[in-house]
């Protein structure tokens, strides 16, 4: 596998309670964890914020310190435009392959706009960008 391509994101446990992710906040603050990308998915009995990162194994070390309940997981910085279907052409070649995407989230920055995406096989995913040309964000153009 490119691990090039592959960025690490931090999945953190929320208590799905008032003022929880004021504290979760408080301490991204406090142990200085910038969040360049992020997402808050919830359920009834507690959220994950899902998070990329300056420094992703640095991060979860302090984070796991701290007593919170955070996970790295593997995603994928599709490159997209601003623009109407500019998640075509993946999308649409991860289908045919197969190959689902179990949830994303978009970010525009300065340098680049992207489709963050956790997928049910990675190498394949790779494997379909590579051959039809579609272009990735790594860690370091975020």
């Amino acid at each position: 596998m490119d691990r090039d391509r592959v960025i690490t994101q931090l999945s953190i446990f929320v208590n799905n309670d008032p003022g929880r992710l004021a504290q979760v906040s408080k301490v991204l603050r406090e142990t200085g964890i910038n969040m360049k990308a992020f997402n808050l998915a919830e359920s009834q009995e507690f959220g994950i914020l899902r998070a990329i990162v300056d420094d992703p194994e640095e991060s979860y070390e302090k984070l796991r310190s701290k007593g919170i309940i955070v996970r790295k997981t593997d995603v994928l910085g599709i490159k997209i435009d601003d623009a109407p279907g500019s998640l075509v052409e993946a999308s649409d070649a991860f289908g045919k392959e197969g190959v689902n995407i179990e949830y994303g989230y978009a970010y525009t920055g300065r340098k680049a706009s992207a489709f963050f995406i956790r997928v049910n096989d990675l190498d394949k995913a790779i494997a379909i960008l590579e051959r039809e040309g579609i272009a990735t964000l790594n860690s370091s153009e975020i």
